[in-house]
């Protein structure tokens, strides 16, 4: 079946989708993307799988005050209409039998007329949440409300992103599936077998951990909660003098929070400032707990990374990913914008130290079950839920 799918931007976790619903659609799959805001490392390796069915269209313009590559905005804070000159063409000329896009805006207008002019299967993978939407203006929702009709099917991130939808568009389960997002994580695997016991403990040693390692990976940026995680540590640090705190990741809230750190003498806490990603792996591996304080995320990548490497994890509940990743087995649930909540979670973690490796293997459990295949699965399920509803509306 050849299936083409249009995703103006993907970052290196999308790949293993991409080869394993090239594998169960025959090889027959198409992936057009913008060539400017891929990195190379990621275009190389997308070229690697699918070779000329990967095609890179590198012609956009513009409306609009978000900047070309954004990920620090809040949802709906800003806006960005583009336009790419010749992509419809482009689409039509690869003759789907399917077309995948990536949410309603960015270059699915090029799937919504294929679909609206040549009747092909289409389906839509989406992110969102209610949260994450809860700004959304009466002009968007129109929007998405009037396309919908050249959608046939969505494959929603989880079950957050599917109560959504239901509530945006008065869809039911029959035209949704679940599970199209996750995280590259055999690579990240394959990095912690390099990684010796020994280069942890010289880490741990170099990082002045007391006993047990919380970490924090990802932009230091005001979307991911950082600042609240901060102060609530500061208030309780006394209290919990086994845990040190550690910061991986750098971004323009870096020299607030290290003035923070030495104005008020926090204990205990470690930014160690931006750390290239093929570095990472070791402070997973060095880690006992993971956290990450979120105000805002469909579905943070990170989460599953640190379950992967048998890390217990703590988010919020405004993290997309929280109902099928986070259970009390494996780690905890809070409310970053609450300050007593994110104590009463640090005090936790402080207190069950004995019982955060056991966790952590829970952890592996649940997330063995998000793959690559699996998720091309979902895709695929979507794809032919849209082939039905299309065959069940042809003109007589």
């Amino acid at each position: 079946m050849r299936i083409t799918w249009v995703t103006r931007s993907f970052l290196d976790y999308r790949i293993p989708v991409f080869k394993a619903l090239d594998d169960l659609c025959g090889h027959e799959l198409t992936v057009v993307y913008y060539k400017d805001v891929i990195r190379p490392n990621v275009e190389n390796k997308i070229k690697a799988v699918l070779g000329d069915r990967a095609i890179a269209h590198d012609k956009e313009l513009r409306i609009g005050n978000k900047p070309k590559i954004d990920n620090m905005s809040l949802s709906n804070t800003s806006f960005r209409i583009p336009y790419s000159p010749g992509l419809i063409k482009l689409v039509r000329k690869t003759k789907p039998e399917a077309l995948v896009s990536d949410g309603f805006m960015q270059w699915t207008y090029a799937p919504l007329f294929v679909r609206a002019f040549k009747r092909i299967p289409h389906v839509m993978c989406y992110e969102r949440t209610k949260h994450t939407e809860r700004n959304a203006g009466k002009l968007r929702i129109w929007y998405r409300q009037f396309v919908s009709q050249w959608i046939d099917a969505i494959d929603c991130n989880g079950i957050l992103t599917g109560e959504y939808v239901k509530e945006l568009l008065g869809w039911d389960d029959s035209r949704l599936t679940y599970g199209h997002m996750v995280a590259d994580v055999d690579g990240l695997q394959q990095s912690l077998q390099n990684i010796t016991d020994e280069q942890c403990k010289d880490l741990r040693q170099k990082l002045g951990v007391k006993k047990t390692m919380l970490v924090y990976v990802g932009q230091l940026i005001s979307r991911k909660g950082v600042r609240e995680l901060l102060s609530a540590y500061a208030n309780i640090a006394e209290s919990i003098p086994n845990v040190t705190l550690v910061m991986v990741g750098g971004g323009p809230l870096e020299e607030e929070l290290r003035e923070k750190i030495k104005t008020e003498r926090i204990p205990n806490v470690v930014l160690t400032g931006r750390i290239n990603y093929d570095d990472i792996a070791i402070y997973y591996k060095a880690a006992d707990c993971f956290i990450l304080p979120t105000t805002e995320d469909n579905w943070s990548l990170v989460v599953p990374e640190a379950m992967a490497c048998g890390l217990p994890v703590a988010t919020t509940i405004y993290n997309g990913c929280h109902p099928e990743l986070v259970h009390p087995e494996n780690g905890w649930v809070f409310d970053s914008l609450n300050q007593q909540s994110i104590e009463k979670v640090l005090i936790s973690i402080a207190d069950n130290t004995e019982n955060l490796k056991q966790m952590g293997e829970e952890s592996k459990r649940i997330i063995a079950k998000h793959t690559a295949e699996r998720a091309a699965q979902s895709i695929m399920e979507a794809i032919r839920i849209a082939q039905k509803r299309i065959e069940q509306n042809a003109p007589n």
